[in-house]
């Protein structure tokens, strides 16, 4: 039987928590060794029926190697078809993708990791004065994205959020702690997706230059996770399961682990792999593409671990939040009729994150 829901108590947990500013840290270091009522999930949300998907025998029996791709091949033609022919694999079956040898330093990897967990563990009063609740602003950190609701467990982590990083005078927002390592790395995160565009294009079957011309990857944010020390990561969450909105996600994971993503209805372990960058489709990719790249639920699991958890994720989406995006005419016939209608990105947004 699940347990009763006190939610008067969590209630008062929430005003309490957001009063303070000081995030999910700030109970850390306050010596917390019980969850609050706030953070504790359903046990039926914590069920790890997942599999470890480095285990040989699993890629014999169910073929569930998780994708791995070499992009060191890009201006070598016959590599470069070798690649395409893996990312339209990858994208079509699992939605996800390891990228390696993708161009961006290791160092300019290990820098933008040290500026985030730098920034969380300020000192509390040091972080407070970048806290907020609303989401329209540059910059801005916080611990649970959307409206705080008794009835929605909340995660157990501290983000800071930047966006608009297309603008460069935006990195001028972020705090100056962690702000030149960010610009580093996405300068990078630019060479990735310009090679991105391209190979998914061509996965397509279209012109190099297709996806660039729709303006999908114009507009550029990013989500820099610190997941504290948990006394009872048992009952609680890194990251319920979601998908994400836009059309392509791009995730620095650290070595902690936790990641998880849905595949073949079995929660798969995604192994972190020193520099790599993990590539999602959002689901707008999957409307554009009339259901044939996939975007995927995946969500993380806290660990016992003995130091916090760092992923950072760039959101690569739209621009123009008001052009109607359906699945491209190019890829439709007799055979692959239309099953997406034609969305707004914007009201594609507001729907979604209620």
């Amino acid at each position: 039987m699940a347990p009763v829901v006190d939610y008067s108590q969590r209630e008062t947990e929430i005003k309490a928590f957001d009063e303070s500013k000081a995030g999910v840290k700030g109970l850390v270091d306050a010596g917390v060794t019980k969850l609050p009522t706030m953070f504790i999930h359903p046990p039926e949300n914590l069920l790890n029926s997942s599999l470890p998907v480095d285990d040989e025998r699993l890629h014999k029996v169910r073929g569930l190697r998780f994708p791995v791709i070499d992009l060191s091949g890009f201006d070598c033609p016959e590599s470069r078809k070798e690649i395409v022919e893996e990312i339209k694999k990858a994208a079509e079956s699992w939605g996800f993708f390891q990228l390696v040898d993708h161009g961006i330093p290791l160092g300019v990897i290990e820098g933008v990791q040290r500026g985030v967990r730098a920034f969380h563990e300020l000192p509390q009063e040091e972080k407070a004065k970048w806290y907020s609740r609303d989401f329209a602003q540059k910059v801005n950190f916080f611990s649970f994205h959307g409206d705080f609701k008794v009835t929605t467990p909340a995660d157990w982590r501290d983000t800071l959020s930047c966006k608009v990083l297309e603008d460069p005078a935006s990195f001028e927002a972020i705090p100056q702690i962690c702000r030149e390592e960010v610009r580093r790395y996405m300068e990078g995160i630019d060479g990735v997706m310009r090679k991105l565009s391209e190979l998914l294009s061509e996965a397509l079957g279209l012109g190099s230059d297709y996806l660039a011309t729709t303006r999908c990857f114009n507009s550029r944010s990013m989500a820099c996770h610190y997941f504290p020390i948990c006394p009872e990561p048992h009952l609680t969450m890194g990251g319920t399961k979601h998908t994400d909105l836009g059309f392509l996600t791009l995730l620095l994971q650290d070595s902690v682990g936790g990641l998880q993503v849905l595949h073949q209805d079995v929660w798969i372990d995604v192994p972190p792999v020193k520099g790599a960058l993990l590539a999602n489709m959002g689901d707008m990719m999957q409307i554009i593409t009339n259901g044939g790249f996939k975007s995927v639920e995946h969500r993380v699991l806290l660990k016992p671990t003995v130091q916090p958890r760092i992923s950072i994720a760039c959101f690569l989406s739209t621009d123009d939040l008001d052009r109607p995006y359906g699945p491209i005419k190019e890829l439709l016939s007799e055979d692959n009729r239309t099953i997406f209608d034609r969305v707004i990105f914007r009201e594609y947004m507001k729907k979604y994150k209620l």
